[in-house]
Order: structure tokens, then C-alpha cells, then sequence
């Protein structure tokens, strides 16, 4: 496999796949097929030069994270991400570790899903991808220290995952509820990929800095985590009611989660003022370290997603 074949094959996933399923507004008179390589480089977080310098062969062995980034901004299938990986001279994930690449027909249905909150979690529950609509809502993530963005260790950390201090909070009690279901989860995903560093790792530091999770991951349950109508405290539209579905993706094991609210309610009318504040942000799909808020003051019970 010669060097130049990786500038070659990037070019053509380019070319190949359109705008709107990538989430993106299409204006105007487009020259060419499929993306632009500015909209390619802010969909993968990469440079548009580091971009052109791949697709020239003039740089030729992307970073594990890059290649992963520039799989999911492509929507490539299972065997092409493998390919990919391959031919940048990398070891592509195996089995035993918990999935990260969002499949085109998901990354698809969030893309079109414009009118909702939506964002796609790991069955780690780390933070994958996220709608405008999603940061209007809850704050932009912001980067952690280390990897990405994770609802476990930021509710347990007693922080949020989106920035300016917005707060989801749901009727009394049920932050214990919360708590267990979204701990049990966790064992259930340590279960499926008992190898996988990060979860290892998660799951150490989590123990190690937090003694409720020390104590609900004792326990030993395990179930699936579920959610159900929470209350989010926005600085902009002040305090919304919404329902909160969780998806799980077959065969991946992604957490696909979104806010909604009935037809013609407040809630409804107030996440249309949100979403006209959002109708600038283009980036649907985001694959770099995002921020993790700071310590937030005292507040009534919160839950994450």
C-alpha cells in the first residue's frame, strides 16, 4: 500500500458524501461533489492545511485520534474505518473496547433531527456528538482535563457537562434513583468490555475520588439506564420542561438521547427561541477534547442525562 493511496481514498470519501446528511446548510452554486474540505476539517476538528497536507500525501501518518475523527466526519463504515486506519499505518480498535464510531445511518438520523436536543454517547457514557440545538440548551461542552467529555465523572465530580453553569434538575428523590439506574449502566458496559482501558480507568478514579459511586458500584446491580421528564434551568429561557428518550444503537452500543416537549406547550415554544439561536452553529459531529465546567455553587438535586 503506497503512501499516496490514503490522499487518494480521503479525497474520494470526501466527494461522496453531501452536505445535509453530514448535518450542514447547503447555499448556493456547490462546484463539486460532496464536502468542502473546510467543512470536512471543522466537522473532524483537524486544520483545513493539515487536511490538505493529507489529501497531498504531504503528511501521511495521522494520529490514532485524527484517523477516529476523520472516520466519524466521513461516515465510514465499519470495514472502511478498519481500511483507514490500515493504510495511516495504525492498529485499528479491536473488539474488547467499547465503541466510539458513530455508524453513517446514525450519524444520519442526528443530522436530520434539527428540531430536538440530540446528542450520542458511548455506552461508557462518554460524550461523541451533539446537536446546535443541544448546546443551546445545555451549554457547549467544554474540555476535561483528559478525553472526552463524561456524564459520570462530571455528575459525580458534582459538576455539568456544558458550560456557562445550566443546571437539569427533576422531581425530589429522584437524584438517588438517577444515581443507581445511571451507576448500573455502567456495570452493565464494564460486563461487555471488561478490557477496555477507559472504563477501567473510569471506573478506578471514580471510586477512588467519589463515595456514593463507591457505594452504588458495591451494590453490584445491574440494569439499564433510563430516563424520564427533567427540568432544565436556562439562562436564556429560564427554566424548561422536557422529556428525556435514551436510544440505544444495536450493535454499538451508542446512547442516543433527546429532549423533547408536546406540540404548541411553553417548553415547545421556548426551545424554538433556542433554536433560532443556534441556527449559526454548523458542527454537528465533534471528535476533540471537550471542556468540562467548573465546580458549580450549591443547587437543588441535579441529574444528568
Amino acid at each position: 500500500m503506497q503512501d499516496s493511496d490514503l490522499g487518494a481514498i480521503l479525497r474520494s470519501w470526501r466527494d461522496r458524501l453531501q452536505p445535509a446528511d453530514a448535518g450542514l446548510p447547503v447555499y448556493g452554486f456547490r462546484r463539486a461533489p460532496g464536502l468542502k474540505r473546510e467543512e470536512l476539517a471543522q466537522l473532524a476538528g483537524v486544520s483545513v492545511d493539515y487536511l490538505v497536507r493529507l489529501e497531498q500525501g504531504r503528511a501521511r501518518r495521522p494520529s490514532a485520534q485524527v484517523a477516529a475523527a476523520l472516520a466519524r466526519a466521513l461516515q465510514l463504515s465499519d470495514a472502511e474505518r478498519s481500511h483507514l486506519f490500515e493504510i495511516s499505518g495504525l492498529l485499528p480498535p479491536g473488539p474488547g473496547e467499547v465503541p466510539t464510531h458513530i455508524p453513517p445511518s446514525v450519524q444520519r438520523l442526528v443530522a436530520r433531527l434539527g428540531e430536538v436536543p440530540v446528542a450520542v454517547f458511548t455506552a461508557a457514557w462518554d460524550l461523541l456528538s451533539f446537536s446546535p440545538l443541544w448546546a443551546a440548551l445545555l451549554g457547549e461542552p467544554a474540555p476535561p482535563d483528559k478525553g472526552r467529555p463524561n456524564l459520570l465523572r462530571s455528575h459525580f465530580a458534582g459538576r455539568t457537562l456544558g458550560s456557562s453553569g445550566i443546571r437539569i434538575i427533576c422531581p425530589e428523590g429522584s437524584l438517588e434513583i438517577f444515581e443507581a439506574s445511571l451507576v448500573s449502566d455502567l456495570r452493565r458496559a464494564y460486563g461487555r468490555y471488561p478490557h477496555d482501558h477507559r472504563v477501567q480507568e473510569l471506573i478506578a478514579d471514580l471510586t477512588a475520588s467519589s463515595e456514593r459511586f463507591r457505594a452504588l458500584w458495591d451494590s453490584g446491580t445491574v440494569s439499564e439506564h433510563q430516563s424520564e421528564m427533567k427540568v432544565v434551568q436556562n439562562a436564556v429561557v429560564g427554566d424548561v420542561e422536557l422529556d428525556c428518550d435514551i436510544f440505544t444503537v444495536a450493535g454499538t452500543d451508542l446512547h442516543i438521547v433527546a429532549y423533547t416537549a408536546a406540540a404548541g406547550s411553553e417548553a415547545a415554544g421556548k426551545l424554538d427561541f433556542l433554536r433560532v439561536s443556534a441556527v449559526a452553529a454548523t458542527r454537528w459531529v465533534r471528535d476533540r477534547s471537550l471542556p468540562d465546567c467548573g465546580a458549580a455553587p450549591h443547587h437543588p438535586p441535579r441529574v444528568g442525562v
